[in-house]
């Protein structure tokens, strides 16, 4: 079925943070879409599933440790069976934390791993598994600079970067044949986000010279990536600002 047929139903994002998250579920109600806001402490979404409301959108927010199987098992079958069908599914779980290599416990680890890759892990396979139902839908994976390459002191966090991205690799070569847009998006620079705000040195001058990375405009590409003819899908979309060096 041409993707221009299919009717905007639900969109689930797992990582619903108050910035690119928060801006990806915008993005999508927007567009005509149900959005389903999920993240580990899901009282948290209370106030972006309010706005979204009173803009007249259907949104709806819960509680799900995306590390967790069962919890994110029981989220997809309370939206389906409550909500509706998903159509769309991004997973936007964030694991940025800096250290050396020494100071790594394998405690740390292991638990950036299962944040940025095991759970991308759960979350797919239980996206594919409701699509492959229908034969249609969208999953999009959120990736990183670490991505591509390993920074210093960015070892635990590129190692899982990187094997989410093999994961999606993997999942759009099973999924594409059987109607199932499989996406990676790379953000290779910063992002307008609180963090950034209050740390990035040159926050005044890049902002004010469309140097960093607006979450509106960077949501908006996921939004562009469902509505894909499926005769000119992409798969790995790398974003960045004019000011960035490669």
């Amino acid at each position: 079925m041409p993707e221009s047929n299919i009717t905007p139903s639900v969109v689930l994002v797992m990582g619903a943070g108050d910035a690119i998250g928060s801006s990806i579920a915008t993005q999508f109600a927007q567009a005509g879409h149900t959005v389903c806001l999920a993240r580990r402490n899901g009282d948290k979404l209370e106030r972006n599933v309010r706005k979204l409301r009173d803009s007249g959108h259907k949104a709806h927010g819960y509680s799900c440790d995306a590390r967790d199987e069962e919890q994110v098992i029981e989220l997809f079958k309370t939206i389906e069976n409550t909500i509706g069908a998903i159509e769309v599914v991004v997973f936007n779980v964030g694991a940025n934390v800096p250290m050396d290599i020494v100071n790594t416990s394998s405690q740390k680890f292991r638990k950036i791993w299962e944040m940025a890759c095991f759970a991308g892990f759960l979350t797919g396979r239980e996206a594919a598994k409701t699509m492959l139902k229908r034969k249609r839908g969208t999953i999009i994976f959120t990736g990183a600079t670490a991505s591509m390459r390993g920074g210093a002191n960015f070892g635990a966090f590129a190692s899982a970067k990187h094997g989410l991205k093999a994961l999606a690799q993997s999942m759009a070569r099973d999924l594409g044949p059987k109607n199932i847009h499989v996406a990676h998006v790379v953000i290779d620079a910063a992002v307008d986000t609180q963090w950034i705000r209050e740390h990035h040195p040159a926050y005044n001058e890049l902002i004010d010279k469309d140097g960093i990375v607006n979450t509106d405009d960077l949501a908006k590409n996921y939004v562009m990536l469902h509505e894909q003819p499926r005769n000119a899908w992409t798969f790995e979309l790398d974003v960045r600002p004019w000011v960035e060096n490669w």
